[in-house]
């Protein structure tokens, strides 16, 4: 039988190789054609797009994952995802709503950036290379508002109508929460799971190494687009 921690890896790795070339930047064409073609408010179809991007959006499950790691109490998770949605919440409205315009490529190479550090955290690596231990939640808020540049860099490609903007921007940040919501309970069900077998703790660092290196793959795509874009 195959270890939960080397399938995770494998799992992660092909799955981020998949997932960047079926959504590059997040943007379905068939969903992008849709919404330049609709105006006024569109309430539930922006719940939809919103849940479905971060459903399928790898790099914030990544984040997500790595986040929620080594946390055991509901109360540790319900804050640092709170910190989390608080943080890409306000820059995804505000970036929209504002048009402030970030390139995607740099915005989702720091997103991937995220998973690295976190991952990182998980490994203890800051303790042993620097003798101290970052503020993750300090950590999980600002990586939240660079998170939520890249939903609104998603929702400026939609190039959505003026016409019911804010309803439909509202709408699209609920249905992320909600996307948010269905992923974070698929991984805490894995996660109990694996937790309650001798090979958790055993291949914990392996699975954060996999982890750590699909935000280097994420980093790495990325950069790569960017450059020769």
């Amino acid at each position: 039988m195959k270890h939960p921690g080397r399938v995770l890896g494998v799992f992660l790795l092909t799955s981020l190789a998949l997932w960047s070339q079926a959504f590059a930047h997040g943007v379905a064409e068939g969903d992008k054609g849709y919404i330049q073609e609709i105006t006024g408010v569109h309430f539930i179809e922006f719940i939809y797009l919103g849940a479905k991007h971060m459903v399928t959006g790898y790099d914030h499950i990544l984040f997500l994952l790595g986040v929620i790691f080594f946390l055991y109490k509901m109360k540790h998770i319900a804050i640092y995802v709170s910190l989390f949605a608080l943080g890409h919440s306000t820059t995804m409205l505000a970036g929209v709503y504002f048009n402030i315009g970030i390139n995607s490529y740099i915005i989702d190479a720091i997103i991937g950036l995220s998973v690295v550090y976190k991952a990182l955290d998980n490994l203890g690596a800051y303790q042993r290379w620097f003798g101290f231990q970052p503020n993750m939640k300090l950590a999980t808020l600002v990586f939240g508002f660079f998170h939520g540049f890249g939903l609104s860099s998603k929702i400026l490609d939609y190039e959505v109508s003026p016409d019911g903007l804010l309803p439909n921007l509202l709408a699209f940040n609920i249905g992320v929460e909600i996307g948010q919501l269905l992923a974070l309970a698929a991984i805490l069900i894995a996660m109990g799971y694996w937790r309650r077998t001798p090979s958790f703790l055993k291949h914990a660092y392996t699975a954060n190494v996999a982890v750590m290196s699909a935000g280097f793959m994420l980093i790495g795509y990325q950069l790569t687009g960017y450059f020769v874009s």
